[in-house]
């Protein structure tokens, strides 16, 4: 295992800041392992939504964790609000770091992530596949 650590500045998008980051390692398969920061904003796809809920308004993130595939990653968080009320769910495109966000990545050099439909859940679901 191979580990990325990451700081990332304002205005950064999340997302897209992880998927360049696994581009950029020229990997196939990773973790995020933790992250921590602030978002000014933040799309979230609350369990059995179909699109995600944008909040508004300075936002910390209190858990950061997924996989990260050149497929398509699959990342979950929470974030609290400046009243102290949780958020959680599907990090969507669109969250926004405020002031810093600080992530540490495991890339799993062995292992090859791809996501594939399943027609038991409708979705694009993780095929990890050792490496030869």
């Amino acid at each position: 295992m191979q580990t990325l650590v990451l700081r990332l500045n304002p205005g950064d998008d999340l997302r897209a800041s992880l998927d360049a980051a696994l581009k950029q390692a020229g990997a196939q398969a990773a973790f995020v392992v933790s992250g921590i920061g602030s978002l000014s904003g933040a799309s979230v796809r609350f369990a059995g939504a179909e699109v995600p809920t944008r909040i508004e308004g300075a936002l910390e993130i209190l858990t950061l964790a997924g996989s990260l595939s050149p497929d398509g990653s699959h990342i979950h968080m929470s974030v609290s609000d400046a009243e102290g009320r949780v958020f959680g769910g599907h990090a969507a495109p669109g969250c926004t770091v405020r002031t810093t966000a600080e992530i540490l990545i495991a890339v799993l050099p062995d292992w090859q992530f791809t996501r594939t439909h399943d027609p038991l859940t409708g979705y694009a679901e993780l095929m990890p596949r050792r490496r030869l």
